[in-house]
């Protein structure tokens, strides 16, 4: 296996706070790497040191030569008057600088700089550069490739930069947290993406089935160090577990020996000898192993939620437009008590519309939210939350109430509530602008719980959260005696909360499922294969020659190909292949070295004018064969 990179004893602190000390790491061919951590442990802070954007303390990072690396950050961003298409040229990737040396030569008439750069235009496969581009653009739903980036959305800025690493296929991906912002089928199509071929991944990602599916190796920071499992997320859950079993052992073991060493030590007289010193120097190493925390597993939280009566809300005939794009279309829907319901759907499609309606923030063109009196909402906003400047963490916390109640009269602390989200005692006192990007979140989800609530709307909950935290907050949500809804793009969080799913399809369309995530891609998976068959079997009977009348006329959903319509699709059909062919052959004259400058801009013209009419042609034939299928 070939090593692209190489760590050997890194260490990088902050001050006095030490993220991680003396840690060794290799990266090869092949590998497909997540890395997990509670959030604040460094997991940012590693990647941004191995692709060179951040300074650590000692240690050593190595990379093989001429490895080419693609690094997707947590918050990327480009010049703002730069369109979007533009924006996939202003990367300093090495296909970007090869394309702009062809494009100098051309206008240089420089015979030898274009012969070069030819050379690595072929090397790069950078003569469809753009048109792969706009194909991944298009997956992940940016369609306005003349759109400034400037008007973008957050989440769309990081879903153009994320194409923006993929396009150049490098070596090595480095991806900071790729799934965030993505709808569930961007994320499964990124999924599919990444199996394809021997891709080489280093990644961030709280998405545990992404980290099943994709990684065949987890690394964990854990205090201060690593940890290396060879396997996927399953495979590493139940190592770690196995790990943390040893390791308590060993720890309640050095406790029990603990008690008697500290009574030797303490009518031990000044050490002369040399075995009472090298006992004494015992005593030290087995005091810090008895220090070591042991872990029992996820907190479990049972708070109570306040009373709530058997009206909830009904959603009474509501209707909701922004222009031209239809959210909601005269939709009922009675909410029953304690339901857990789910939102899914595509980005774009209305889902915090819907949830900002329930709440109040906005206003419904028609109809309206009958909303029971009982109902006490508590809602996790996906914009996050607002902290005064200065505020240190118990503060935002204490600010709501100083206790919480846990039913039967008993009471949590504000300290000991925030315990429970993986604030120790001494983080409670640092200031929330000096919290990480998921320490934020995991303390407005603090705040949104400590109000008693009995009705929890969340909006994007498990973005940037860590896996602990997320963990703790479905065995949270599975045990509260009150009414959720959530929308999320995190499968499996939907699958352990969830019980019922509102389905937004965009342009009003809502599909009402019993079940979590995995029953209704199980039944969305049979619908599909039950419409491929009816097709199948539509083709076939076309085929024999027998009359039917095609199911899309029966609709009028569809319509047919008119004459006019299937000589074109011939048409294309005899082209495409000539001008594949076409564009080929003039690439290998262009490589062989012995055109004259005026050839080589004649042909690479030609080139430029054969990708434009491929593109303009594909997607005719695509629409035409999506009629006649």
């Amino acid at each position: 296996m070939i090593s692209y990179l190489q760590i050997e004893g890194l260490t990088k602190s902050f001050g006095d706070r030490l993220l991680f000390g003396d840690i060794s790491l290799g990266v090869g061919e092949g590998d497909r790497i997540g890395i997990v951590a509670q959030n604040g442990a460094g997991k940012t802070t590693l990647l941004n040191i191995i692709a060179g954007k951040e300074d650590y303390d000692s240690g050593s990072v190595v990379w093989r030569n001429g490895v080419r690396v693609g690094y997707l950050e947590q918050a990327p961003s480009y010049p703002p008057e730069l369109t979007v298409l533009q924006a996939c040229f202003f990367s300093p990737n090495e296909t970007v600088q090869v394309i702009a040396e062809y494009e100098q030569a051309l206008v240089a008439n420089d015979t030898n700089r274009l012969q070069a750069a030819l050379e690595q235009m072929d090397r790069l496969k950078a003569w469809d550069y753009e048109q792969r581009a706009k194909q991944i653009l298009s997956k992940l739903n940016i369609t306005r490739f003349d759109q400034p980036v400037g008007e973008l959305s957050g989440g769309q800025v990081k879903r153009l930069a994320l194409a923006n690493v993929l396009i150049t296929e490098p070596n090595l991906l480095i991806l900071d947290e790729p799934t965030n912002h993505l709808d569930i089928e961007m994320t499964e199509w990124l999924e599919e993406y990444l199996n394809r071929g021997n891709t080489t991944l280093l990644m961030v990602t709280h998405d545990r089935y992404f980290l099943d599916r994709v990684c065949n190796e987890i690394i964990e920071i854990d205090n201060h160090t690593i940890y290396n499992y060879k396997g996927n997320f399953s495979y590493y859950l139940e190592k770690r577990q196995e790990r943390l079993d040893v390791q308590n052992a060993e720890t309640a073991r050095a406790r029990n020996l603990l008690r008697t060493e500290l009574d030797w030590m303490r009518r031990q007289p000044q050490a002369r000898g040399t075995k009472a010193k090298a006992r004494v120097d015992a005593f030290y190493e087995l005091e810090d192993k008895a220090r070591r925390r042991i872990d029992n597993g996820p907190v479990k939280l049972d708070v109570k939620a306040s009373y709530v009566g058997s009206k909830i809300f009904e959603a009474q005939y509501v209707s909701k437009a922004f222009d031209d794009l239809k959210i909601l279309d005269n939709f009922y829907y009675n909410f029953a008590r304690y339901e857990k319901m789910g939102i899914i759907g595509q980005n774009g499609t209305g889902k915090s519309t819907f949830v900002k309606m329930l709440i109040g923030e906005v206003a419904p063109d028609s109809g309206r939210f009958d909303i029971g009196e009982t109902v006490r909402f508590g809602y996790y906003s996906q914009d996050g939350l607002q902290f005064r400047e200065g505020m240190k963490v118990i503060d935002a916390v204490r600010d709501i109430a100083e206790y919480i109640s846990l039913g039967d009269g008993r009471k949590l602390s504000a300290s000991q509530f925030l315990q429970h989200f993986l604030f120790a005692p001494d983080k409670q006192h640092n200031y929330i602008e000096k919290l990480s990007g998921g320490e934020k979140r995991r303390l407005h989800l603090c705040t949104v719980l400590m109000r008693n609530p009995n009705f929890l709307v969340l909006d994007e909950p498990t973005n940037d959260l860590d896996i602990t935290t997320l963990s703790i907050l479905e065995d949270y949500l599975r045990n509260f005696k009150g009414c959720v809804i959530v929308v999320s793009h995190d499968r499996y969080f939907m699958d352990k909360v969830v019980d019922h799913l509102l389905v937004f399809r965009g342009a009003a369309q809502i599909k009402d499922f019993p079940g979590n995530y995995t029953d209704y891609r199980l039944w969305r998976d049979q619908q599909q294969q039950e419409e491929r068959r009816q097709a199948e079997e539509q083709r076939r009977k076309q085929a024999a020659g027998t009359p039917t009348q095609p199911k899309s006329a029966q609709s009028g959903e569809r319509k047919r190909l008119t004459f006019k319509d299937r000589k074109e699709l011939e048409e294309l059909d005899a082209l495409l292949p000539q001008l594949e062919a076409e564009k080929s052959r003039l690439e290998q004259e262009m490589c062989s070295g012995t055109l004259s400058t005026d050839e080589l801009l004649s042909h690479s013209r030609r080139i430029e004018e054969i990708i434009a009419e491929l593109d303009e042609k594909e997607m005719r034939w695509l629409e035409l064969s999506e009629i006649e299928a």
